[in-house]
């Protein structure tokens, strides 16, 4: 298996911590000085596609044929993926589909190819709740497809191929559940390569520390994900059955994949384990992230995973949202940023300028992504805004490593999009607060968003790009 370089954090992308400053964006501001309280003039979100309108159907034209109509439909929590040759890929859901059609049981299993001007439906069903077809485990061919499913975990690799693991939908038989199946999809045919074609199956952990051929997460939905230098996927958290496959909830279990077996490398086999925080700034054995469910991911160049946030326990035990920046190097974890208790409210400081005691208010469902200079950024989802109000955000924001900045949206709750015209960007362009978007990078910097819903019954399949 070749190097992972590309990966969701949605949504989760490789990040460098070079320190290169996240003000970069603003090169002036209105009042003629960078991060002035008047405001940066250069934020550039674009809308680049899609409606602005909430709830559309997909437009799913030929499959395997680009075309300026076509377009996925509304959804929230897709999975989605950038190849090495800048195209976007978007796959399943919670949304409409090609007939426009939205019930408490809509899962998608479609998969989307957005190559800069153009969607291109690539596989899968137009309509909603496909059962998965699995095949041989290991063996590709072009009658396999996952089953409908949202709330997915995903990454890429330098080969070009997509993988995907578990999430909320149908397996095999039809039957709706957590699922652990991993696939890859080759840009041809997906093949089932590890776990259970049947929902809710139990983890297989082993030894900690140890791989071995029956180790096997849990079936899960909104875990965090990464990919490293060496080519291992990993694994953290989600909404998940445990090493005894009964009742469900939040885990902190830490996993890599490494092309053909499965390590439990961290946390508990079981599930609503408590923060151990310790000293901040300080790695620590015992140190640990709680149990946590859609929060926000990283990796930098030393190959150290970060994680920011999410729905889970605090240090005292507390379920609620988090704002928690963890970094592990491999052996330890640091708890770096943040609150070690539950719904802290957000700390804007002035836009533009990064200072230490800024951090983004608790929240979970949020998009994220990494940039060319090795800044970590991340948007909206649903949680705490400046006075501790808890709703959907459109806050953008960027660490450098030290700090803090915030970027661009508001620092209240709810706010509404503002779209401008298609495909020209401009200082007052911003997408309306969200949870559950998709997001991207490409190899020009831009910054991908995709979809997501605003919690008053509305979701969206706007494609957004920012350039930082």
């Amino acid at each position: 298996m070749k190097r992972f370089s590309v990966l969701k954090a949605g949504v989760f992308l490789v990040a460098f911590l070079v320190a290169a400053g996240c003000a970069n964006p603003f090169s002036s501001s209105s009042s003629g000085g960078s991060g002035t309280s008047d405001g940066p003039v250069s934020v550039t979100w674009a809308w680049a596609a899609g409606s602005s309108s909430r709830n559309a159907s997909g437009l799913y034209g030929t499959k395997g044929v680009p075309n300026a109509t076509n377009v996925p439909g509304a959804r929230e929590y897709a999975a989605s993926w950038s190849d090495e040759s800048g195209n976007l890929w978007l796959f399943g859901g919670w949304g409409y589909d090609s007939e426009g059609t939205i019930t408490i049981d809509a899962w998608l299993n479609d998969l989307w190819r957005f190559d800069g001007s153009a969607w291109t439906w690539v596989s899968g069903s137009a309509t909603r709740n496909a059962a998965g077809r699995y095949g041989t485990q290991g063996v590709a061919e072009a009658e396999n497809v996952p089953g409908a499913r949202q709330m997915a975990s995903s990454w890429s690799d330098d080969s070009g191929n997509l993988w995907l693991f578990g999430g909320f939908g149908h397996d095999s038989g039809e039957n709706r559940g957590d699922l652990n199946d991993l696939w890859r999809f080759d840009g041809s045919h997906w093949m089932w390569v590890s776990g259970s074609d049947t929902r809710d199956a139990a983890g297989e952990y082993g030894t900690q520390g140890e791989p071995a051929p029956q180790n096997v997460p849990g079936a899960r939905r909104n875990a965090s994900s990464w990919s490293d230098g060496s080519g291992n996927l990993w694994l953290f958290g989600g909404y998940a059955s445990d090493s005894s496959g009964g009742s469900l909830g939040n885990l902190n279990d830490l996993w890599r994949f490494d092309g053909s077996m499965w390590t439990w490398v961290s946390g508990s086999n079981t599930w609503n384990a408590a923060g151990k925080y310790g000293t901040q700034g300080v790695a620590t054995p015992e140190n640990v992230p709680g149990a946590r469910n859609s929060a926000s991911s990283w990796i930098d160049g030393s190959g150290s995973l970060w994680l920011f946030g999410g729905y889970g326990r605090d240090s005292e035990g507390d379920w609620g949202n988090l704002n928690d920046l963890w970094r592990f190097d491999g052996s330890t974890w640091t708890w770096v940023s943040g609150s070690d208790t539950r719904n802290a409210a957000g700390k804007y400081g002035t836009q533009g300028v990064a200072a230490p005691e800024n951090v983004p208010g608790a929240r979970n469902s949020a998009a994220s992504w990494s940039d060319e200079s090795g800044n970590l950024w991340l948007f909206g989802g649903y949680g705490r805004d400046s006075g501790g109000g808890l709703g959907r955000l459109n806050d953008l924001w960027c660490f450098d490593g030290s700090d803090w900045t915030w970027v661009s949206g508001s620092d209240t709750r709810n706010a509404a999009g503002k779209y401008g015209t298609r495909g020209v960007a401009a200082p007052e362009n911003v997408p309306g607060a969200r949870t559950g978007a998709s997001s991207w990078s490409d190899g020009s910097g831009n910054l991908w968003l995709f979809g997501g819903d605003d919690g008053f019954f509305g979701w969206f399949n706007d494609l957004w790009r920012f350039a930082p």
